[in-house]
């Protein structure tokens, strides 16, 4: 990796928050210390884009650095095809182009899930994992992605597969088991049947568990029969950050 490789920036776009920080591409970790401003309301082009100038200015970045951006949105080719907990006025906007603008730096935008699978994928759980590895990421719904050979094949809204008839976040997230009250006894064979699915349908190499309830695998994973070897997620809160940063330095090399 050449010296201008070497760093990168990220920015995590979420309902509450934007948050970012510079990426050191080597080791993956933050090279200075993530800054979060609130995201404002209403939520607009105009109105984030003034807050990602003042969140890229506020760090002194190579004109070079290339910025990664998650965005909560199927994305295509740097357009907002869907807005979720962002203003719908982003739906038809591109994204990347409006980023650039703000920072006067090169931009790529991906899927906010996308961003953090592929940053397990080249720091996390699954690095050197050839084939193909599932991300999935157990929350207030059910993120996923998709990653083959390190190459993210983006926007695979796997949570929204129909199984048994249900849209499978509906009947398996983390925030249903919340809402009804499951032990996690009683949510696994959710899990079992929705993880089983992924594997007939994809037969994944390795899932990566991820989301906030992540950090109690020892009390679920265990509990799941499945011929894939299931782990969970390293780099949890910051994995958006920097699978943003590290898609973005792909991109520009």
């Amino acid at each position: 990796m050449s010296k201008k490789q070497s760093l990168a920036f990220g920015i995590d776009i979420g309902g509450s928050g934007i948050k970012g920080a510079p990426v050191n591409l080597h080791s993956g970790e933050f090279a200075k210390d993530r800054l979060r401003i609130e995201t404002p309301q209403p939520s607009t082009p105009e109105a984030v884009a003034r807050v990602l100038g003042e969140l890229v200015g506020s760090f002194d970045l190579p004109r070079n650095a290339p910025i990664g951006l998650t965005f909560p949105a199927i994305i295509k080719r740097g357009v907002a095809y869907s807005a979720a907990n962002v203003d719908k006025s982003w739906i038809g906007t591109d994204v990347a182009e409006v980023a650039r603008e703000a920072t006067g730096h090169p931009t790529l935008v991906a899927n906010d899930a996308d961003a953090a699978g592929f940053a397990e994928v080249a720091y996390g759980a699954a690095k050197d994992v050839k084939g193909l590895v599932l991300v999935v990421t157990l929350g207030t719904g059910i993120g996923t992605a998709m990653i083959y050979d390190g190459v993210l094949v983006p926007n695979a809204e796997l949570g929204h597969l129909e199984v048994d008839g249900h849209d499978a976040e509906t009947q398996a997230s983390s925030g249903v088991r919340e809402r009804e009250g499951w032990t996690f006894e009683e949510w696994a064979p959710r899990l079992q049947r929705y993880f089983s699915h992924l594997e007939f349908l994809f037969s994944p190499d390795l899932f990566v568990v991820g989301g906030g309830v992540s950090k109690k695998h020892s009390q679920f994973l265990p509990l799941l029969d499945l011929q894939t070897r299931i782990v969970p997620a390293k780099l949890r809160n910051a994995a958006g950050i920097v699978g943003a940063a590290a898609l973005a330095a792909r991109s520009a090399s």
